[in-house]
């Protein structure tokens, strides 16, 4: 199994990386079966992405697209990080190998995740916006189909 030389660096020098002490939406996703769980924070301020940051409990791909999914959700609206698909994470590492894809999915339902948590704290129903958050169970189906 070969990995790009982005994954490799997201791996070992992994951005936005830790808690967010102030953090209004915390997004929590993961599958103890394959040994993946990321937890992401993120600072909305006037609808924006202000700042993010992760803790992931898995495997290289899983820090690798944790790390890239923040980059590419930081400075942007809450509607265009609700755009960033799995793909384009993986993309952005310059792809995974195909046991890996599940973890491009972990991150970017961890996003949704953070996204649903800072509305519900806003009083205000994330089902609307972000949809139900299915995760990858590897034995019943998923949303993941290269699993």
């Amino acid at each position: 199994m070969a990995y790009t030389e982005k994954v490799m660096d997201h791996f070992a020098n992994p951005r936005n990386v830790g808690e967010l002490p102030d953090a209004n939406g915390i997004g929590e996703v993961g599958n103890p079966k394959c040994g993946d769980i990321m937890r992401m924070y993120i600072k909305v301020e006037n609808n924006v992405i202000t700042d993010v940051s992760f803790k992931t409990f898995g495997c290289g791909a899983a820090i690798a697209t944790s790390s890239m999914a923040t980059e590419l959700i930081k400075g942007k609206t809450i509607d265009e990080a609700l755009k960033l698909t799995n793909r384009a994470v993986m993309e952005a590492l310059d792809g995974l190998p195909p046991v890996k894809v599940h973890c491009s999915v972990l991150a970017e339902q961890a996003i949704k995740a953070a996204v649903a948590d800072y509305y519900t704290r806003q009083g205000i129903d994330p089902t609307p916006f972000v949809g139900k958050i299915e995760e990858c169970d590897h034995e019943h189906g998923c949303s993941c189909t290269e699993c």
